[in-house]
């Protein structure tokens, strides 16, 4: 899972090997308000409890709703949680007349730790181009925070392109606006398995992930690219999950609708009980 045996056909050397703490992240979208959350993550952190799970072995982030942020980081702090507190967008602006944004610094004040960049339905449904992408991710990185930068293709994409070429161009154009020094999480979201139950394969998802990899190589040098996770998001379950976790460039899963059921959702975190070494 974390190893980075490259296979690709342009025979470069491997990468360095570097341990990467795989992510599970719960983007939870425009559901729950605050008092659901707090009863969510409670039971969430039980369940996890019950079942020893160990942190430092696979992190474990929650993206609620802005109206649900103060709520779960008190909750997180006043019992001294081990969840890590994400955000489900960030204005590209500091301050100013923008009516409905919410500023990095804000969240930064919320003791948020990711920012989600450029998912798909803020791509979709909002119009965001890869600028407006990037510029979100400066905004993050800017205020302490780390950019989750979702990358994906839809059907039409994949059949004009083939794969792998518009994630390629999206992340490029959203490393333009980070500093060389940015830390950031990339997040695989094939538009056309996204809510379809229908998720990629193992295979599709790491021929992807292995090509943002080494695309990572040519913009940030080896260092970068071996240290940076790379998710993969689009109807991930506890019946795939496994699968996802035994390629070697997947360090993670960014999970939608399965995040609100607490029980799947442990299930999901549990991966490591069900990845082998065959």
């Amino acid at each position: 899972m974390t190893g980075n045996t490259q296979e690709g056909a342009d025979a470069r050397q491997p990468l360095p090997f570097t341990e990467r703490t795989p992510l599970i992240a719960g983007n939870w979208k425009m559901n729950l308000d605050h008092l659901q959350a707090i009863a969510l993550v409670q039971k969430l952190a039980w369940g996890l409890s019950d079942v020893r799970h160990d942190f430092s072995a696979a992190e474990v982030a929650v993206f609620p709703p802005f109206t649900d942020l103060r709520s779960v980081q008190t909750l997180l702090a006043a019992d001294k949680l081990s969840l890590t507190l994400g955000a489900q967008d960030v204005s590209p602006h500091e301050a100013g007349a923008y009516t409905g944004d919410i500023s990095a610094a804000m969240l930064a004040k919320l003791d948020v730790s990711y920012v989600l960049v450029g998912h798909s339905e803020r791509r979709q449904g909002h119009g965001e181009s890869d600028e407006t992408v990037g510029l979100k991710a400066r905004a993050a990185h800017a205020s302490g925070m780390v950019p989750m930068i979702c990358v994906g293709e839809t059907a039409a994409d994949l059949e004009e392109h083939g794969a792998a070429a518009i994630p390629v161009a999206q992340l490029t154009t959203a490393l333009a606006h980070l500093p060389e020094d940015a830390e950031f999480v990339v997040a695989y979201e094939p538009v056309w398995a996204i809510g379809s139950g229908q998720a990629a394969t193992p295979e599709q998802a790491e021929d992807v992930a292995r090509a943002l990899r080494e695309h990572l190589r040519d913009l940030r040098g080896d260092d970068r690219a071996a240290r940076t996770r790379i998710l993969y998001g689009g109807s991930v379950a506890s019946q795939n999950i496994a699968g996802f976790m035994r390629q070697p460039n997947v360090d993670g899963a960014l999970v939608g609708g399965a995040s609100l059921k607490v029980d799947e959702f442990t299930r999901i975190i549990q991966f490591q009980k069900h990845v082998t070494a065959g």
